[in-house]
């Protein structure tokens, strides 16, 4: 059982940058076992469903990303410290929504998951609003 916590979220302007991380918490979760997971960014924003952001397979080169957010959004992953991030760039009022980050044990190194059903373990969220 993997337990995730998101943080990194606030106000921002629009044209401003945020970074998101999502860390397992458990003290007993490895560097190896955060390897074998894939991970994934979803967003929520109010009155409408969770849309896939991003994912990364657990290897780092493979990645994929919703248009919406293309160029603008990295995806990376530090096992070493247990930790997915979002590095979001140029940010949008419709950028405004609640940031969840997701786990997915994968045994495939390239294997990229982007629908929210696939996912097993889920954070709590962070809010990210983009307002001036």
């Amino acid at each position: 059982q993997v337990q995730l916590v998101e943080s990194g979220g606030g106000l921002v302007q629009p044209g401003g940058s945020l970074r998101l991380s999502c860390a397992a918490s458990e003290r007993t979760f490895s560097s190896y076992a955060m390897s074998t997971y894939a991970m994934g960014w979803f967003r929520q924003a109010p009155g409408k469903g969770r849309e896939f952001v991003a994912a990364i397979a657990t290897t780092e080169g493979f990645t994929v990303y919703r248009d919406s957010v293309k160029g603008r959004f990295t995806i990376s992953r530090d096992n070493a410290k247990n930790t997915v991030y979002l590095q979001m760039n140029s940010l949008k009022p419709e950028d405004t929504a609640v940031y969840y980050c997701a786990a997915e044990p994968s045994s495939f190194s390239s294997r990229i998951y982007a629908e929210k059903d696939e996912y097993s373990y889920w954070g709590q969220g962070t809010q990210v609003t983009v307002s001036s």
